[in-house]
């Protein structure tokens, strides 16, 4: 099995937040030969402005983004729901990664989608939106490699997601589903 680059994108800013850490405890419990690289500058990017994305314009944030979608063989997206849906900064990201139009740095890349949330649900509603905005955007949404974790604050309390054995297995499973599109899509082109 060759190394495959896993990007995640988190849509929670907050360092501590527990998006964050299910990201971590995804790249902690990734399976041999993938690696998973948060990506950190989600809350640099200017909101999507089509007057702003042209060819003469360098946005150095927006190219770091771009770029290391382009290099990732896949995407990772852990998002919370923020008032029934998606986070601004994470659709924000979305909207940059679609472009340009047909041709955007999430293209047909494999992209799974992981919720958390404190409530019973685990964002159900932020995880649907961003499975649609990732697919209109041209992304492969992984139909086994989507996961919503619901009353985190019961499941984890205060230790890391990743101590928790049975969230490790789901990420690792999820991580697993993600590799092996990526080489599938790799082996087909």
């Amino acid at each position: 099995m060759t190394q495959s680059r896993v990007l995640a994108l988190v849509g929670s800013l907050r360092q501590g937040s527990v998006n964050r850490q299910v990201a971590e405890a995804a790249a902690h419990h990734a399976p041999a030969g993938a690696e998973i690289v948060i990506f950190e500058g989600l809350g640099d990017l200017p909101f999507y402005n089509e007057d702003i994305d042209n060819p003469d314009t360098v946005i150095p944030e927006v190219e770091a983004l771009r770029t290391a979608a382009g290099d990732a063989d896949a995407v990772l997206v852990v998002t919370p729901e923020y008032n029934g849906t998606i986070p601004g900064v994470l659709k924000n990201a979305i909207d940059w990664l679609s472009r340009p139009y047909g041709n955007g740095a999430i293209v047909g890349k494999p992209t799974a989608v992981v919720s958390v949330s404190p409530v019973q649900y685990g964002a159900k509603w932020a995880n649907e939106d961003t499975v649609r905005s990732i697919g209109i955007a041209g992304g492969k949404v992984v139909e086994n490699a989507v996961l919503t974790i619901g009353q985190t604050g019961e499941k984890f309390g205060d230790k890391h997601p990743r101590e928790n054995d049975e969230i490790g297995s789901l990420l690792t499973g999820v991580v697993e589903e993600l590799v092996g599109a990526s080489e599938s899509e790799l082996l087909s082109a």
